[in-house]
């Protein structure tokens, strides 16, 4: 879902919203050096080394006798001159924001549409069916522009964002709506954003500062109070589940953040998709021969949602903004989750809202403001 909740174009280098197929990028507040490639001479394979978060490296890399500097280029700029090169642009950082939203936004519809897909198919064949639906159209998009098989080195961390994102989430969410409520299993989306910093910060040594860490608890405390207040105060026999799911796609997230800085984040979901296919086309042959499906309006478009929707096109966005802006940024954006698929639960799914909403979207949103506006 939006916890997919799913990844996603690389961060943003001297292109607005992402790269190109091939590019790298760097994150905001650090030396980018592959987009010095394009007017100082750098070479891409320097930038494959910058950080996966969205902290600055500690010592840009040098090319000829220059420390800590870009080489010589078509500005004038002598071999060891000292001219760092520019980061990303404001504008860059505004369109990885927006893109970033745009898939907090898809994963919002994921629980309402997941809820819709339970009406006609069992929790299994929900879940393998959304992986080989969403699996054929990254594929087609992989053959269409003949993108070649990812490196070696990046199957491992592949591997990590396949069963974090792809099966992970879905499955263990799957299987705790059908005994929750959408409410009641957004808390998950509530503790996502913090348990997603944390796991960027252990596995890329990012280290936001302390009012980045006191704004997002903050929103994490107000999002969960508010969910568990809307589900009546009660845990039930999904909360397992949930916890699982959240642990599972907050390292998925991680790792793919990373590697949409080393190739266009749209290919890092893709392949995942693709890697996935083994096990997610004879699971959906089992699960439907042994689960009932039901053809209806509402299960048909909660299936195609979760699968075009949240599986591919809401994580493409969503990597390339969380690339743009950093992990940890990028992850605070789903504090306003859980209060969108409250709207899409009353909104589709008839679920009443409390007086308490608003006020909790207030202090969501000035949360968000707070974590964007601190130094990671």
């Amino acid at each position: 879902m939006r916890a997919e909740s799913s990844a996603i174009e690389a961060d943003g280098i001297a292109v607005s919203g992402g790269t190109e197929p091939g590019t790298t990028a760097t994150a905001p507040g650090s030396t980018s050096v592959a987009g010095a490639h394009r007017h100082r001479g750098g070479t891409p394979a320097e930038a494959a080394h910058a950080p996966a978060d969205g902290t600055t490296d500690a010592a840009p890399r040098k090319q000829g006798t220059g420390s800590a500097t870009v080489g010589h280029g078509a500005e004038g700029t002598g071999r060891g001159s000292g001219v760092r090169a520019p980061g990303p642009s404001r504008a860059d950082r505004r369109a990885g924001t927006l893109q970033a939203a745009l898939g907090v936004t898809a994963f919002s519809l994921t629980f309402p549409a997941t809820a819709w897909g339970l009406e006609g198919f069992g929790p299994w064949s929900l879940v393998s069916v959304r992986c080989v639906l969403a699996a054929v159209i990254a594929g087609g998009a992989l053959l269409a522009l003949r993108v070649p098989v990812p490196a070696r080195r990046h199957l491992a961390g592949l591997a990590v964002v396949a069963a974090g994102v792809v099966v992970g989430f879905p499955l263990l969410t799957t299987l705790a709506l059908q005994t929750s409520t959408t409410a009641h299993a957004a808390v998950v989306v509530g503790l996502l954003p913090l348990t997603t910093a944390l796991f960027s910060a252990l596995r890329t040594g990012a280290r936001p500062s302390r009012m980045f860490w006191l704004a997002a608890c903050t929103g994490a405390a107000a999002v969960i109070a508010f969910t568990v207040q809307q589900s009546g105060g009660a845990l039930t026999g999904a909360d397992a589940y949930l916890f699982c799911a959240l642990l599972i796609c907050a390292a998925g997230y991680t790792e793919g953040g990373r590697l949409a800085r080393l190739m266009p984040g749209w290919q890092v979901i893709g392949w995942a998709l693709v890697l996935c296919l083994p096990l997610s086309v004879p699971g959906a042959l089992i699960a439907l021969s042994y689960e009932p499906v039901h053809l209806t309006a509402h299960s048909v478009t909660g299936v195609l949602w979760v699968a075009a929707g949240s599986q591919f096109l809401g994580l493409v966005v969503w990597y390339r903004g969380m690339a743009a802006i950093g992990v940890p940024k990028a992850s605070q954006l789903q504090l306003a989750q859980p209060l969108l698929t409250l709207v899409w639960s009353v909104l589709l799914l008839g679920e009443r809202l409390t007086p308490a909403a608003p006020l909790t979207a207030a202090a969501v949103l000035v949360c968000i403001a707070l974590t964007q506006r601190a130094r990671g």
